[in-house]
């Protein structure tokens, strides 16, 4: 069974845009914008949504950057993530009930407090490449097989 989301990596002038979670899934960790997808909206109607709901801005420009498929151990459920980058929007960040957004510079970010997949695609993402691929994760967050491709 597979489970569609979204994620969305704001970049703007040698900085990235993350949101430190404060409730529900990953909460306590900085990470893009993104969620599920709502009955009747497109993927990218999808990503549009959850950064205005998040982060308080609106993406002028969207583009899909890579699928990267989730598995835990033991689960029949896969998570879909479609990736999304945006360098353009309208609106200044701002706090949301979900997520404390911070810029960072991309030679400060802070992996050790964001899912430990993210060191190994998010640099590629940020170089311009589309990204591909798979994790198995096991107990505590640990990562137990991966597959990436960059193009």
């Amino acid at each position: 069974m597979k489970q569609i989301s979204t994620l969305c990596v704001i970049h703007k002038n040698n900085q990235i845009l993350l949101g430190m979670k404060k409730r529900g899934f990953g909460v306590g960790r900085w990470n893009g914008f993104g969620g599920k997808i709502a009955e009747s909206e497109s993927i990218e109607e999808a990503a549009n949504r959850e950064v205005r709901e998040e982060a308080g801005i609106t993406p002028s420009t969207l583009t899909q950057k890579g699928i990267i498929e989730f598995h835990n151990e033991g689960q029949q459920e896969i998570l879909e993530v479609h990736i999304f980058y945006c360098q353009k929007f309208t609106g200044t960040p701002q706090e949301t009930e979900e997520m404390r957004p911070q810029w960072f510079s991309v030679d400060a970010i802070p992996y050790a407090d964001m899912w430990p997949d993210d060191r190994y695609w998010l640099p590629q993402l940020l170089a311009g490449k589309y990204v591909t691929g798979s994790f198995l994760f096991g107990e505590q967050d640990t990562i137990l097989k991966l597959s990436l491709s960059f193009t």
